[in-house]
């Protein structure tokens, strides 16, 4: 049988090959190692947004996956070059021989399917953040004024960075605080008598105001941030809530943060798609390489065609010895086969 894909290859289609493959090789290390650093700093981002996304939130596995997608990159690129570059020179060129094998097979099945299943997780993933930051902003929001309360205590100091860094406020907008209580009970004066109405007046007996926290302030505003009593329209002069974003930030911070991780997915995955089609090209022209050199010898100089392949067998055979080694051939079991005829008896008389 035939062998797979072969390609004659003379000695300067060798030689073009080998450096052809030194480039892209280093390329390919290239793209591992950005893969690497920004799934490494997605991997920060997360750790630093933890408390406002869900414990159940799956999108943590993206850059996980991503970093060891990109170790492996990183690795068959330097491999890679190294074998390209020693296959020029028939001194330095045996002892990769041996490395060779274990590259393509580790490359393909290893390396190819860490990039599989990461470019699937940044497609898949980034529909959980939804969800994942609706009820952990809920939460955050819930929380903010249990200053003293162990486990969330440092609550507000993160939800107010959270909302001076990505210029946002509230998790939908700025009435989100309206309906908590986010001033801490141990700053309430239980004599005074707004305060004692307030809580008498809800049924779950919260102190809730029509005003924002100082984190949701605009400081580009032309006037002095305003942060209470936003939804009556005569409490300040020439303060027209139905543009408060003179004042305030405009945003939700669940849409901002939605939009920020989905473009780190959306990023992250452009990337690994590039590192995934690197390595295919690396792979194959490694194979063939390879393949050729096997052929004579290894010495990259020697005069004369020769042909490289990706399997010495047509691609039918390699599938039935795979089948046959797995040991999936059917054979008939102990009662399923037939029963043996007894001899013809000898010497009887006939009938």
């Amino acid at each position: 049988m035939a062998p797979v894909l072969p390609l004659v290859l003379p000695l300067q289609p060798r030689i073009r090959l080998a450096q052809g493959l030194w480039l892209l090789s280093w390329l390919l290390a290239l793209a591992g190692g950005l893969a690497l650093l920004y799934s490494g700093h997605l991997l920060a981002q997360l750790w630093l947004l933890r408390t406002f996304l869900a414990p159940s939130c799956p999108f943590a596995a993206l850059p996980q996956v991503a970093l060891a997608a990109g170790l492996g990159a990183l690795g068959t690129g330097l491999v890679g070059a190294g074998a390209s570059r020693a296959s020029l020179d028939a001194a330095q060129y045996p002892p990769w021989r041996k490395v060779l094998g274990p590259l393509l097979v580790l490359g393909t099945a290893g390396g190819g399917g860490l990039l599989i299943l990461a470019l699937g997780l940044a497609l898949a993933l980034p529909g959980s953040l939804d969800s994942a930051l609706e009820d952990g902003l809920g939460t955050a929001l819930a929380h903010y004024k249990d200053t003293e309360v162990p486990g969330h205590c440092h609550a507000k100091r993160l939800l107010d960075e959270l909302q001076l860094r990505h210029h946002c406020c509230g998790r939908h907008g700025y009435k989100d605080w309206f309906g908590i209580q986010w001033v801490s009970s141990r700053y309430l004066d239980p004599n005074d008598q707004e305060v004692v109405d307030r809580i008498q007046s809800n049924v779950e007996g919260l102190y809730l105001i029509d005003g924002v926290p100082f984190s949701c302030c605009n400081p580009h505003s032309p006037r002095p941030c305003l942060q209470s009593r936003l939804s009556e329209p005569h409490a300040h002069p020439l303060f027209d809530p139905r543009q408060p974003n003179l004042n305030l930030w405009a945003q939700g911070c669940h849409g901002v943060l939605l939009g920020y991780l989905q473009d780190f997915a959306s990023v992250l995955g452009g990337g690994l798609a590039v590192t995934f089609l690197l390595q295919i090209l690396v792979l194959l022209g490694l194979r063939y390489l390879q393949t050729a050199l096997e052929g004579l010898e290894g010495v990259i100089d020697a005069e004369g065609d020769t042909r490289g392949y990706l399997f010495p067998n047509g691609l039918k055979d390699m599938l039935k010895t795979v089948w046959r080694q797995g040991g999936v051939a059917h054979r008939p079991a102990p009662e399923e086969a037939p029963p043996e005829e007894a001899p013809p008896e000898e010497g009887l008389p006939e009938a």
